[in-house]
């Protein structure tokens, strides 16, 4: 029995992907659960499963194909036997049942048939007079074969406001499931998301540049795909608004260096993300208005009873958020052993769909890199976001004379329609004071 293996949903808000990698050939025998091929999401490379045994039969997407959820991508033989053997044993059997061919016998000559005898000819008789001719019907439209769905499907697809006669059925001969109805409204709405969405791809058409010098194209990445166009979406629809400030990291950075010395060897060590991890977790708490989102349908706000932070990390691929669940419950050195087992998955391409969903804030430092500032984008449907620069050693003028103290630059991105500039000050203000006074951080909800 040939059976389809569609993509399947393999995260929340992701609607299609890239073939990367196809790890079966045609004619294979596979397990459940075995790796059918690789799929390019928005932010994570994952295999595609197989759910069910059987042999290769047909594979309908090659690699750097983009197929979207619901799509069929491999056909596989399920018989009950093992599919190589049953299709040799009907092979076998057809050969040994298949009769041989025998000459057609030649057609016995027909004798000539005889003269018949005239029937006798009766008297004409006159015809009737013509009865009056009916009016014309119109034509009845003939009934429109009923869907191969039972009762309850169809008046699913009639709630739905779905066609049920442009539904492909998944079931045996073609039956139509719930599924099938409900995958069929989802892909009508995402298309026109799609549609209503800003065209980031949709530009001015660019110059012939080989006329000045040699050139080389490059396709993109999907994951370069998604982030223009989510960060396109973004900047169109978030009035964004980006606040700066400095914290004094003098006494932070001692304390943090102390502490990585205690640490024992091959232990992850107290990174300055990890802290500010923990500073805006509490900082979360303390303004809630910055742990929300805006439901501009329903126009109204949504604040989250959790915290989970996203923390970009810069890869071969492209910039990817990981979120770390749960961090105003956690301590600083668990959030950096979290961190690093996080970042490590992202450059491996061994992060999931589901570890970078959900973020309530994110947090770009870009320290280890350099520079002195950047303001950064806000991620939909986050309202803020925070970005580290490279700390530096300045001058700074205390108790009447100038000391060397070390000046970590920040910048907070926050929507304004959610966000007052006066709040984005004090929010940023307060991480500021936390950074300058380390031992306010075991003091949760605690107002520096």
């Amino acid at each position: 029995m040939l059976q389809e293996v569609k993509v399947p949903e393999v995260a929340e808000n992701v609607t299609e992907g890239k073939v990367v990698s196809i790890l079966v050939s045609v004619g294979d025998e596979i397990e459940r659960d075995q790796s059918l091929l690789e799929l390019e999401t928005e932010k994570a490379v994952v295999a595609i499963p197989a759910p069910f045994a059987g042999v290769v039969h047909e594979i309908k997407v090659g690699e750097g194909d983009t197929v979207a959820v619901g799509d069929v991508i491999v056909v596989l033989e399920t018989d009950a036997k093992a599919p190589r053997a049953a299709a040799a044993e009907r092979e076998a059997g057809e050969a040994a049942g298949r009769p041989e061919p025998q000459e057609a016998p030649e057609p016995a000559e027909e004798p000539e048939p005889e003269p018949e005898a005239p029937e006798p000819q009766e008297e004409p008789v006159p015809p009737e007079e013509p009865e009056p001719a009916a009016a014309p019907r119109a034509r009845e439209p003939e009934p429109e074969a009923a869907a191969p769905a039972s009762p309850s499907v169809r008046r699913l697809a009639r709630e739905l406001g779905a066609d049920i006669h442009g539904i492909t059925g998944s079931g045996p001969t073609g039956r139509i499931t719930a599924q099938d109805v409900r995958d069929h409204v989802k892909r009508i709405v995402r298309s026109a998301e799609r549609e209503v969405a800003p065209a980031w791809s949709e530009g001015a058409e660019l110059p012939d540049f080989s006329r000045w010098g040699p050139t080389r194209t490059e396709h993109l990445s999907r994951v370069r795909e998604i982030t223009a166009e989510v960060m396109t979406r973004a900047w169109t629809t978030i009035p964004q608004v980006t606040q700066r400030d400095r914290a004094d990291i003098t006494d932070l950075e001692k304390f943090r260096r102390s502490h990585d010395r205690r640490l024992a060897e091959g232990a992850a060590g107290l990174s300055l993300t990890a802290v500010l991890l923990k500073v805006c977790a509490t900082a979360l708490r303390t303004f809630p208005r910055f742990n929300s989102s805006l439901d501009v349908r329903r126009k109204s706000l949504i604040y989250k009873e959790y915290v989970d932070i996203g923390v970009a990390v810069d890869t071969d691929r492209g910039l990817l958020v990981p979120v770390v669940r749960g961090v105003d419950g956690k301590g600083i050195a668990e959030l950096s052993a979290e961190l690093a087992a996080l970042a490590a998955a992202a450059r491996n391409k061994q992060i999931q769909p589901q570890q970078m969903e959900g973020g309530n804030f994110s947090i770009s430092n870009l320290g280890g890199v350099g520079g002195t500032g950047f303001d950064p984008i806000v991620y939909p449907p986050q309202v803020a976001i925070l970005g580290v620069s490279r700390a530096a050693t300045e001058a700074v003028h205390r108790d009447g004379r100038f000391e060397p103290r070390l000046l970590l630059p920040l910048a907070l991105s926050y929507d304004h329609r959610v966000i007052d500039g006066a709040d984005g000050a004090r929010f940023l203000r307060w991480i500021c004071a936390a950074l300058e006074q380390p031992w306010l951080l075991v003091m949760k909800g605690s107002t520096p």
